[in-house]
């Protein structure tokens, strides 16, 4: 019998999206359905809302605030944003492609068949979060602060990140053998994550910490 394939791949695909939407705008509480929602401006502030089969384009916005919102098969193309809050949303089906974000918080966000590809953020918020089949691809990360998250079948691929706040995680089948990582703030909470020989050597000196070694020149 072959043995199964570990870590498990994210199962991530590309929005459903209808071959017709209409211009459609953002607010608090409002229901967006095959929406084209193009070159968003200003501060938008939309929590709550419902967002199924849309496609926002080129938002160059200074805040957009999405808190306890609810993205299903959603294209977010080009986002420039100086603050995303997405806290406590729900994402089924969403891919996020470009842009420049200076924080994106997805705490206690839940995150379900999510990509998020050739994003240069800043400070990335997790903390809380759940994460489940996500894709990060070609991303550079400033901070990733995600203490207290779950990863289920989570991938990163040609991506980079200065510092992660993994304190807590909880992780199952996560694959970080494409994030180049400079310092994890918990090295006993990768247990169970997938890393390079690579990584591991680069990383030795924190392994040897947690472990209770005395390490010294």
């Amino acid at each position: 019998m072959a043995r199964p394939v570990t870590p498990l791949p994210p199962r991530v695909a590309a929005p459903d999206l209808p071959p017709h939407l209409r211009p459609a705008r953002l607010e608090p509480r409002g229901d967006v359905h095959a929406g084209s929602l193009d070159d968003l401006t200003g501060d938008v502030d939309a929590r709550t809302a419902h967002i199924v089969e849309s496609v926002i384009r080129r938002a160059d916005v200074g805040s957009l605030t999405l808190s306890g919102a609810t993205l299903t098969d959603v294209a977010i193309e080009d986002l420039r944003a100086v603050d995303a809050s997405f806290r406590e949303s729900r994402w089924q089906t969403v891919r996020v492609t470009g842009g420049r974000i200076g924080t994106l918080d997805l705490s206690r966000a839940e995150l379900t068949g999510v990509e998020l590809r050739g994003i240069r953020i800043d400070y990335l918020n997790l903390s809380g979060s759940t994460v489940s089949d996500v894709l990060f691809a070609d991303c550079i990360i400033g901070a990733l602060d995600a203490p207290q998250s779950t990863l289920r079948r989570a991938a990163f691929e040609g991506c980079r990140a200065d510092e992660i706040d993994n304190r807590g995680w909880r992780i199952e089948n996560l694959d970080l053998r494409g994030l180049e990582a400079l310092h994890f703030l918990d090295m006993a909470a990768l247990r169970g994550a997938t890393m390079t020989q690579r990584q591991v050597e680069n990383l030795a000196r924190g392994f040897a910490i947690a472990a209770g070694v005395d390490v010294r020149d």
